[in-house]
């Protein structure tokens, strides 16, 4: 891994380039040092006595592949560092019924899992119930349905903690104006449905929002759902989940959430809880396993999406560099008025002869999809010159880029590659573990999926709805020996 700058952290340029140039652009490519670092980092910050479980919100990132590093990390690790202590078993934090299927299809256990519900159907609770995992519902509705068709069984209950952070109005998810959680106020309600259907409470849990970079949001939050984690509410209560939502740096001037610091305080606030509790119940009070859910902070840092300049144009005072990727790949920017530092890595290439001057040139970086808005970067300041055929590397890419990717003006998503070190031997590896589609792949998927196409299933070869991500299909697996690979210096 590499330093773009003294607080950002992404793949290193070489290693980036050499993954273009084998598997061309658009690809994403993520490192997997970097998604342990960031894990480590977290399990260090929370020394909690009664333990800690750390939820990867898989909404950020759900390549087949790197859930299935995932899910071994702690046996993977296991005695290469004695200077380490060994990590815990990483769980997974799920909000669809997909996602709780791969998931296991990715080999976790059904007790590794938590589902966050949110306005679901009565269906998607069957189907997830019947997988044997454990529900955190935000609603009294919800909850209400859950007692009357499973009573006496357990539950995770989510609490609106009524605090409003986040980088983005879009990601707060505390306060008067979210759809998430419970309403602290409604304790009452709350027992009363957890007393008539005989829920047993084990845990309970609160998110405020996305890139949260003050730890008195952070711990406010964590106080106010420490209100409603009492014995005399819940007996049965284990565990207190405070969610995810730590800032990870996108620009150079941005400071990332002091997770140390935030651990301290956390630790202190569940340690002062403990003690009010034993005042009150005796011996009969428990301490509780701290548990977290974070997503971008694991795993944002590791992706880049490279992209190759295929137009570079004047529009009287605008200077455009046209690529071959688009918001369908990377919405962000669009959606969030989110920034993404950007490398040229063709231009900083030793390989690029003659070097070019250094000189501030200011871009829009633009994607090809039919709309205005489609936008990677507006009057954007690049070291250098942008030529046709540059590769751009769009960093801090790894979370919520590919999943909230699209099809949009049918064009097919990129590819994606892992740079990893091997169990054994030195150096590192980058092999591919999504395969790019085609357009004729984009195409027979729209006949395949029509109704009345029958005929277009069978002329191209089709399955139809057997045909699923994890049964031969379009993820790949870091084993594969029918693709290439390239070496990473």
């Amino acid at each position: 891994m590499s330093s773009s700058s003294d607080s950002l952290t992404s793949p290193s340029s070489a290693a980036l380039l050499d993954a273009a140039r084998t598997y061309g652009t658009p690809l994403y490519v993520y490192d997997f040092d970097i998604i342990i670092k960031r894990y480590r980092e977290l399990v260090e910050a929370f020394p909690n006595p009664a333990g800690l479980r750390i939820h990867y919100a898989m909404k950020a990132n759900s390549n087949f592949s790197i859930l299935q590093l995932m899910q071994t990390l702690h046996k993977d690790l296991a005695g290469q560092d004695d200077s380490k202590a060994a990590i815990p078993e990483m769980c997974i934090d799920c909000v669809s019924p997909g996602e709780v299927i791969l998931a296991m299809k990715a080999g976790f256990d059904s007790s590794r899992l938590l589902y966050t519900s949110n306005n679901i159907t009565d269906r998607e609770m069957e189907i997830v119930h019947d997988q044997g995992v454990l529900f955190n519902i935000g609603s009294l509705s919800r909850l209400e349905k859950f007692g009357e068709k499973y009573p006496g069984e357990s539950v995770c209950l989510r609490f609106n903690p009524n605090v409003v952070a986040g980088e983005n109005e879009k990601v707060r998810t505390g306060g008067s104006k979210t759809k998430f959680g419970i309403l602290l106020e409604d304790i009452k309600k709350v027992l009363d449905i957890v007393g008539k259907h005989r829920l047993r409470v084990v845990g309970v849990h609160e998110h405020t929002g996305s890139g949260i970079g003050s730890a008195d949001a952070i711990i406010t939050s964590v106080k106010q759902l420490l209100t409603v984690a009492k014995r005399e509410y819940f007996p049965q209560l284990s565990f207190v989940d405070f969610g995810g939502g730590f800032k990870v740096p996108f620009r150079s001037s941005d400071k990332r959430t002091p997770i140390k610091d935030i651990g301290r305080k956390v630790c202190a606030e569940l340690q002062r809880h403990f003690e009010q509790e034993r005042q009150i119940h005796g011996d009969k009070a428990v301490r509780l396993q701290l548990r977290l859910e974070p997503g971008k902070w694991i795993i944002a840092e590791s992706g880049s999406l490279l992209v190759t300049v295929n137009t570079v144009k004047w529009n009287k005072e605008r200077r455009i560099a046209g690529t071959d990727s688009g918001f369908n790949h990377l919405i962000r920017p669009t959606l969030y008025n989110a920034y993404h530092h950007i490398r040229n890595l063709t231009a900083d290439s030793s390989d690029t002869k003659p070097k070019r001057e250094r000189c501030d040139v200011v871009y829009d970086i633009c994607g090809n999809i039919c709309e205005t808005g489609d936008l990677f970067a507006s009057d954007r300041k690049m070291k250098c010159e942008i030529h046709e055929g540059d590769v751009l590397s769009i960093d801090t890419a790894g979370a919520y880029g590919m999943t909230m990717g699209s099809i949009y003006n049918l064009r097919p998503l990129p590819a994606e590659a892992l740079i990893r070190k091997p169990l054994e031997g030195n150096g590192k590896r980058c092999a591919l573990i999504r395969k790019r589609r085609t357009f004729d792949d984009i195409a027979a998927d729209v006949m395949a999926d029509s109704v009345g196409q029958e005929s277009a299933r069978k002329a191209n070869g089709r399955r139809g709805d057997d045909a699923g991500v994890c049964g031969g299909g379009i993820y790949g697996t870091l084993t594969s020996t029918d693709t290439p690979s390239c070496s990473v210096m």
